[in-house]
């Protein structure tokens, strides 16, 4: 086969569901690949929260914007199928940033060798962006301590999931918030949180006093909404926000009013945001803090896998429905 598809970003997002119009699905010529360079062919790509402001015109950002009429950003895992580089041979498996695309041809930065005899949708759901997003921000951010109390947000999502299994593995109480009675149960019964609490239903208030009776050391925050506000009147003194993401707010105009700021003086809160791109660097440590726990059985995972590249365009909007149910990614 000399051609493979692509998927190209031809419009920029406006709020609400994402639809197909933004996008230009493609067939392209397969590349000659040059000196230092090699050629993947992509089996397993990733949908990400993170890919709502990839396409926003925001330049002040952490990462430069989509441009219009290149391929859709995405991260992803595939093989080798001709090099001309090094550090790279012919069926070595590698993941990295590809994008929206069957085959990508790189000069290999940002690609790294997939080491683990694992299943890709692991590589995906674990060791790609889920996974090394939860332990810089767990670890490096946040810094938990043994018995401390951690709430965090999206916890039935990729990376909420992992923080979630990761801190009980460090010896904290976990309370997960989510938005279903089926994703409350899995993350207690599945993966042992403590406790859980489905946004949607009950008081929010009630529900949060008696999962935390002892404050709130740690906030990991994936979501915004209404639960943030209520996380910040319980929480402990020299307690830290990790702020990973703010789906609740990505698709409108107007974001939510944030939480009162009094708290964070009187309680001396530390709040800090991040991104993975200012660690892509870190990546060779943080898969050696994280494989451990993985291959130890402390980490599990659920993949909800979409077949087919042009899948990904209405994938999208599963992370608005909260319709995903674990790791959202495209099998190609």
């Amino acid at each position: 086969m000399n051609t493979y598809k692509a998927i190209n970003l031809v419009k920029r997002p406006q709020p609400g569901p994402i639809t197909e119009e933004i996008f230009d699905v493609v067939e392209k010529e397969l590349p000659p690949v040059g000196d230092n360079e090699i050629l993947i062919k992509q089996t397993h790509m990733s949908l990400d929260p993170a890919m709502f402001g990839w396409m926003s015109p925001d330049t002040e950002s952490y990462i430069p914007p989509v441009e219009l009429g290149s391929v859709m950003r995405s991260s992803g895992v595939g093989q080798v199928v001709e090099s001309n580089h090094p550090d790279f041979a012919v069926g070595d498996r590698v993941m990295g940033m590809m994008g929206w695309q069957e085959y990508a041809l790189s000069n290999g930065q940002g690609i790294n060798k997939v080491e683990a005899d694992v299943p890709d949708e692991t590589v995906l759901s674990v060791f790609a962006l889920p996974g090394l997003t939860a332990t810089q921000g767990l670890f490096n951010v946040g810094k938990p301590q043994q018995g401390e109390t951690l709430v965090v947000t999206g916890a039935a999502g990729s990376v909420g999931s992992i923080v979630g299994q990761l801190a009980k593995a460090e010896g904290l109480t976990v309370i997960g918030v989510v938005g279903s009675d089926e994703k409350a149960n899995w993350i207690v019964n599945e993966l042992g949180f403590d406790g859980a609490i489905n946004y949607k239903e009950g008081d929010l208030h009630d529900q949060l006093t008696k999962l935390t009776p002892d404050g709130i050391d740690l906030y990991f925050e994936n979501t915004g909404g209404p639960i943030q506000h209520l996380v910040f009147e319980r929480m402990n003194a020299h307690g830290r926000v990790v702020v990973c993401g703010m789906i609740a707010d990505y698709g409108k105009q107007v974001p939510d009013p944030g939480p009162n700021w009094i708290p964070i003086i009187k309680k001396r809160l530390t709040i800090q945001g991040f991104t993975m791109p200012d660690h892509f660097d870190e990546i060779p440590s943080l898969l050696a803090k994280l494989t451990p726990y993985v291959m130890e059985g402390q980490v599990k995972y659920r993949a909800h896998v979409l077949e087919g590249l042009e899948s990904a365009i209405d994938g999208l909007n599963l992370f608005f429905t909260g319709g995903n149910q674990g790791k959202l990614m495209v099998k190609l």
